[in-house]
Parts: C-alpha cells; structure tokens; sequence
C-alpha cells in the first residue's frame, strides 16, 4: 500500500510538472532480469569534499529509492547486474520576445488624427539556465550501456535544502517514471 501512494505521489507530481524528460535504451536487452545494481565507482581516491557533495547526495539518496520502488536491491559492484552513474549540464538559453502596442485610435488632434495611430514595438531579452540530469544503467559485465535517461528544467534558485530536496526527488521520479521500458508489440 505504501509503495502505491508513493507512486500515485511521483505520478501526480510528474503530471503536472514543466519536467522534460526522455529515456533511450538497448531493445536486446530483458529488464526483467535486471535485479541488482550498484553505483559507479570514483576514480579518485579522495571520497571527502568535493564542490556539489551536498547534491551529489541528494540525487543519490532520490535514485537510491526509486530504483529499490521499481524492485532492484543495492549490491557490491562485483556482483551487481547493472552500474548506475549520473552526470548534470547547465545550458544557457536566450529568449527574445517582441510585443507590438498602440495600434488604433490616436488621441491627439493634427495631422492623423483619428483612427490608425502610431506602433510602437518593444524587444525583451530574457536569459535563463536549463539544468539536466542524466541517468546511466550499464550492463556490469560488458561495460555497454543499456539505459539511459533525461531529464531537464528552468533552474531556479531554492532556499531551503527541503525545497532542493523536493526539487531532486520530483526529477528522479519522472526520470525514472518509464522504467523498466516496456517492449513494444508489433
């Protein structure tokens, strides 16, 4: 019961969200033999501080629990049949919106006056930043790739860590909302 009201939750909060996701994966492959998996592993030795660890975390934790919500149990790297790694871009975008006004009755007396007044146009140019997450599931024998999955949002400055926490779980679940992908029928 508790696993339905929180996939009923991530279904509801994905629905109504400006969330941009997609999802790509290696038709041979049988998902429902994908059971366990673990973490990629750092290549460095230093597992300290590093400049984004308060996210790093929070993308953990929020992928942690969806893949155990969609069966799969964390296990040790040498004995997991998937490795999960993430990566995150920020793109810049611009954009241009041009508004015409003051078009029909001109007030003023003279030449001209009455209908058809003078148009004015004004330019904003807004410029914002699309923040992506982007979900990896390769095969832990092979090393191939055989999920991958998106998702994308205007980013916007969060107060609170609760605030960011929210932020993060709502894009991992509508990441990971058509996973497993079912096959299509022909």
């Amino acid at each position: 019961m508790k696993k339905l009201l929180v996939i009923m939750a991530a279904l509801a909060l994905s629905a109504c969200s400006s969330l941009k996701t997609s999802s790509d994966y290696d038709p041979g492959v049988n998902f429902s033999e994908v059971k366990t998996y673990a973490w990629v592993e750092k290549k460095t030795a230093d597992a300290t501080y590093h400049l984004d660890g308060l996210m790093d975390q929070r993308v953990r934790k929020a992928v942690d629990d969806q893949l155990q919500l969609k069966g799969l149990t964390k296990a040790d790297v040498g004995s997991a049949d998937v490795l999960v790694n993430y990566l995150t871009k920020v793109d810049k975008k611009i954009n241009v919106d041009t508004f015409n006004s003051n078009y029909g009755y001109n007030p003023y007396y003279g030449p001209g006056w009455g209908w058809g007044g003078v148009g004015h146009t004004q330019t904003t140019v807004r410029e914002y930043e699309v923040g992506t997450l982007i979900l990896d599931l390769v095969n832990a024998k092979t090393g191939k790739l055989i999920w991958r999955g998106s998702v994308a949002d205007t980013m916007r400055d969060k107060d609170t860590p609760e605030e960011r926490v929210e932020v993060v779980n709502a894009a991992v679940g509508a990441l990971l909302l058509n996973y497993p992908p079912k096959p299509e029928d022909k």
